[in-house]
This record gives C-alpha cells, structure tokens and sequence, in this order.
C-alpha cells in the first residue's frame, strides 16, 4: 500500500511539531524545513487543526503548537482516517471489473489493507520521534534556533 501525499506530509508536520519545546513554528517555517510547497502544508494544517491534532496560534509569539491529543494520536487510526476506508483496487470504476462477483484478490486486497493500518495502530506521534528519530529530525528541523534569529518576528502569525 502507498500513502498519498496528503497523508505522508500529515505525518512530517506532526513529527515535526512533536520534536519542538518552545518555538512554535508558523506553517511557512514547517514547509520550508521540510522543502514542501507552502499550500499544501497550509491544507494539511487545517486538516489536522480540524482533527483536534494540531493548534494554531495567532499574533505575537503564535505558531504551530501539537495538542496533547496529537502526542497520544494512534498512527493507524490517523492513516485510516486521512486515507479513507476506500479499496486498494477500484473493482467498481468506470468500467466495473468482469471478475468483482467472484474474485478472491479483492478480498486479500482488504485484509492486507486492513493488517497494514494494524501494524500502524499501536504506534504514537510522540513514538514516531523517540531516539533516534526525534533528535536526528530536531537538527534538521532548527528547533535549537532563537526566535530573534533571521527576520523580524514582530507581527508573526501562524500563516
């Protein structure tokens, strides 16, 4: 099974967002770190903001901030929710399948799907960033960085 984009980058800004102490990165900073287009990042975080994951805070010292339900959030029910309880193949597109009636691939497709999301249900945002991914994605995230380093943050919002 393959992810969509939308899901892959749901998962970076959340292990992204649980690696900061302090900053509260603004949506801009969260794409430019992990070099992604400012607007599907801006999607994912008001997907995830929606989700009760993530909060946004306005103003003066506002940014990105994961809600203590993100930390605990299951990593399968996450991927279940973003990717959709679809099927693997479209057996019923626009040119149904001969074989839908009686095919037994269809059904494996679903219970592989299904042990897929399994395997990542145990799993946590706060687990996905334990050492050695936590301090490995903090250096490459500049979360050592000061707020008053680069541009002005007067005015600073979370985008």
């Amino acid at each position: 099974m393959r992810l969509t984009r939308f899901t892959d980058l749901a998962l970076r800004v959340l292990m992204r967002l649980a690696v900061e102490n302090e900053e509260l990165p603004t949506t801009r900073e969260v794409a430019a770190t992990m070099e992604v287009p400012y607007t599907h990042t801006a999607k994912v975080v008001a997907r995830l903001q929606h989700l009760g994951l993530i909060e946004a805070r306005r103003g003066r010292g506002g940014g990105l901030a994961l809600t203590p339900a993100g930390r605990t959030a299951s990593v399968g029910a996450l991927v279940r929710d973003l990717e959709g309880d679809g099927d693997v193949v479209d057996c019923d597109g626009t040119v149904p399948c001969p074989l839908r009636g009686a095919c037994v691939l269809r059904g494996a497709l679903r219970r592989a799907q299904e042990a897929f999301f399994a395997a990542l249900d145990p799993l946590t945002v706060d687990g996905l960033v334990a050492a050695p991914t936590g301090p490995l994605l903090l250096g490459i995230s500049g979360g050592g960085r000061s707020r008053t380093e680069g541009p002005a943050t007067e005015g600073r919002m979370a985008d």
